[in-house]
Parts: structure tokens; C-alpha cells; sequence
């Protein structure tokens, strides 16, 4: 298995905002548990409607959002993430996401999500 084929680095997860808060370490096992995708232009990644069992980050390329009732709602750059909703509200998708160039993303499991991300969404205020 080739680097690129491995998980997210370090360095790649730190430039996402979302989880540049997060203290080294903990980025660095989140690395560890995440999955890189190449992804070709015109993929679908998610689909409205399905079940939602991973969360995203955008390393490279552009993806398009859309909802069936709404049409195109926003383009994904790098640093962008997509996932978050159906798995912190444990709903199922909310929008569909495609690719509009090839894209390059990494992402993780419900329970990677829940041990390093869920926390980053919760208002301790």
C-alpha cells in the first residue's frame, strides 16, 4: 500500500478548520482511523435520502451539494467537511454530494466521528 493510499495525515487534517483546534495528538490518531478516497469527476459520495455512515473532508478538488427539493445549494472546497448532520443528529442524508473535478477526500466511521468529532460540535457554553 502506497502513503496515498493510506489514511489522512496530520498535516492534512490540521489545515480542515473544524479540526484544527484539536490538540496534536488527538489529530494524529484521528489520521490514523481516517480512509483517503480518490474520487472521479462526476462520482456521487452521498446520496439524499441514505443512511449516513460516514463523515468527509475535502483534501483536493471541488464537490457540488444538492437537495432534490431545493436544486444546488453549495460547491465543497478543500478544508470544507460534509457528513456531519446525519451522523450527529442520526438522521439520514440530508443532500447529496458529487464531484466536480476529481476530489481526493478522507473520512471516517461513525465511531471515529463520535470519539473525535461529535465533541467539536457541542456547545459547552
Amino acid at each position: 500500500m502506497s502513503p496515498r493510499a493510506a489514511g489522512a495525515t496530520q498535516h492534512e487534517l490540521s489545515r480542515i478548520g473544524l479540526l484544527a483546534t484539536l490538540p496534536g495528538e488527538t489529530l494524529a490518531r484521528l489520521a490514523s482511523n481516517m480512509t483517503r478516497e480518490e474520487i472521479a469527476a462526476g462520482e456521487g459520495v452521498v446520496l439524499e435520502g441514505e443512511a449516513g455512515d460516514r463523515f468527509y473532508v475535502v483534501l483536493s478538488g471541488m464537490l457540488t451539494v444538492s437537495q432534490r427539493s431545493r436544486g444546488a445549494q453549495s460547491i465543497l472546497r478543500p478544508g470544507d467537511y460534509f457528513g456531519e448532520v446525519a451522523l450527529a443528529m442520526n438522521v439520514s442524508r440530508t443532500a447529496s454530494v458529487r464531484a466536480l473535478t476529481p476530489v481526493t477526500v478522507a473520512s471516517c466511521d461513525r465511531e471515529t466521528f463520535d470519539e473525535f468529532i461529535r465533541p467539536l460540535f457541542v456547545d459547552d457554553g
